[in-house]
């Protein structure tokens, strides 16, 4: 995970196009500016991010389902629960399952797992567009190639 740069997924364990779901894994930075304000001495992940994180878990699945055409892009936290504490060091596993696509948008619920149990959880809608321009298409493939997305998906 680098949070200096919004990068909040390491590794995609299990991407399953034709069941529309994905499995990610995050690991929690030990230090980070985040955790200064945040608390101190209690450091602990903040909901914003947890949020986060499912929207990215959630967009590298749409990014699978939709062959690498269309961009995801977050619309709406329908509903969004902070069902215990995430800390520094914590290993998050973060599921996402596509709900519903059409009409020029997507709907996610997506979970938080730590050591298996639940952390956080959220619904989520996402408006897919064009990739704006070929530098960003080419800067996701990049990012897909860091993470372990499937190549043979991203390949236009």
């Amino acid at each position: 995970m680098q949070l200096e740069y919004f990068h909040m997924i390491d590794r995609i364990v299990d991407l399953k196009v034709d069941e529309k779901t994905i499995v990610v894994e995050a690991q929690v930075p030990k230090e980070s500016t985040i955790f200064e304000g945040h608390f101190p001495g209690y450091p602990l992940m903040p909901g914003v991010l947890l949020i986060e994180s499912m929207a990215q878990a959630s967009g590298w699945l749409q990014l699978g389902v939709f062959k690498f055409e269309r961009m995801p892009i977050l619309a709406a936290v329908k509903e969004a629960k902070v069902r215990g504490s995430v800390f520094p060091g914590d290993l998050m596993s973060i599921e996402a399952s596509l709900t519903y696509e059409g009409s020029g948008y997507a709907m996610t619920e997506a979970k938080i797992r730590v050591g298996g149990k639940l952390r956080a959880n959220s619904a989520l809608t996402f408006t897919l567009i064009p990739f704006p321009n070929s530098d960003m298409r080419g800067y996701m493939a990049k990012v897909a190639e860091r993470v372990g997305f499937p190549q043979q998906v991203v390949s236009p």
